[in-house]
């Protein structure tokens, strides 16, 4: 097998991400992704695809602001992506005005006292604020149509995990499912919520993430025309309209951490729909009882609750990408930009050593 230059491991949306940025850079890149499963099969496949020009922090608003130049360029590009702009309100209570306007670029407080397309009220003391810029996709055929777009300057090899890495001199030594051998410059990381796997475990380990479990109630009612994306900002969910599919996914905070992604089934529980319903009743006791189904998956967390590109060895050639809380396809332009500026940083690094010693 031919050396490439740089290996990505994991081809959900992010690594695919890496791969496009690696190829923009250099037309001339060898590259080579790898995935134990299908391109976008894992956490990308289950991702409400939801985009927010949001952050609570500066680092994250910046992420932000640049994700969605990217997705604005890349739908400009390619208007065939299932992309799809979206209104956006946040429902927020108390006096959020401050906190609003930190987290959401160009929020604008709206007279809004109810919701009626969502069959949706305010609850006395809340307010709304209009977000623009944003949309929602469907992830996982954005991974399929970015791979397909890549191919072949890219190699894809689906189906093959990656069973242990080791630096070895001046290149990264991948053992294969296959039983073969894959040695590249560099590797990119990008393994989702599969933290544990025993290839990068122990080199994971320092990084303190954490995985959880996400849960997504589908409600089985037919959004109306117009219908928007509503926030609920205190509770940390949302409710987004899924026209093209039929029906509304709502979305809240699972506190289930350290759960193993290769355990889950797949399958919601009976706590899952309760704490769905109860999450939603304030706002709407009709589309609460209307979950009856949904999905399950889970992500990779920080401690920062920010995203992770670091350097995982000495020597700089295996980079980390990812535990985006939640956040992968949001913030997934931006965490391969940063991805691929340690990897070049990295080769600049070793010509300008080489260079030295001449």
């Amino acid at each position: 097998m031919t050396r490439p230059a740089t290996a990505v491991i994991g081809a959900g949306i992010i690594g695919c991400l890496i791969a496009r940025e690696l190829a923009d850079r250099d037309q001339d890149a060898s590259v080579i992704v790898l995935d134990r499963d299908a391109i976008g099969a894992g956490a990308s496949r289950r991702s409400a695809g939801l985009f927010l020009p949001r952050g609570a922090s500066a680092r994250v608003r910046r992420m932000s602001a640049y994700s969605q130049a990217y997705y604005a360029d890349l739908r400009a590009r390619r208007p065939d992506l299932p992309i799809h702009p979206v209104g956006a309100t946040v429902i927020a209570g108390g006096a959020p005005g401050q906190r609003i306007a930190r987290h959401y670029d160009d929020a604008e407080p709206t007279q809004v006292t109810s919701l009626s397309c969502h069959s949706l009220s305010l609850p006395e003391g809340t307010l709304a604020w209009r977000v623009p810029r944003c949309h929602h996709a469907d992830v996982y055929q954005v991974a399929q149509a970015l791979a397909a777009e890549l191919r072949p300057m890219t190699r894809f090899l689906e189906g093959v995990e990656v069973t242990r890495l080791a630096v070895t001199g001046a290149a990264v030594t991948m053992s294969l499912s296959t039983g073969e051998q894959l040695v590249a410059d560099s590797v990119v990381l990008a393994p989702g919520p599969w933290l544990a796997s025993p290839a990068w475990r122990d080199l994971v380990e320092p990084l303190g993430l954490r995985v959880k479990k996400i849960v997504a109630a589908h409600i089985e009612q037919r959004p109306g025309p117009g219908a928007q994306v509503v926030v609920f900002d205190d509770e940390d969910a949302f409710l987004l309209p899924l026209h093209r599919r039929g029906h509304w996914l709502f979305s809240y905070t699972c506190q289930e951490w350290d759960v193993d992604p290769d355990a889950l089934t797949g399958s919601l529980t009976a706590a899952d729909l309760a704490a769905a319903r109860d999450c939603l009743r304030r706002y709407s006791p009709d589309l609460a009882s209307a979950c009856l189904a949904g999905r399950v998956f889970c992500d990779a967390y920080s401690p920062e609750a920010e995203p992770v590109v670091r350097r995982l060895d000495a020597a700089g050639r295996i980079v980390f990408a990812g535990a985006a809380n939640g956040s992968g396809y949001r913030l997934g332009p931006a965490i391969s930009a940063a991805a691929v500026d340690l990897v070049r940083a990295r080769r600049e690094e070793i010509t300008l050593s080489k260079r030295s010693h001449t």
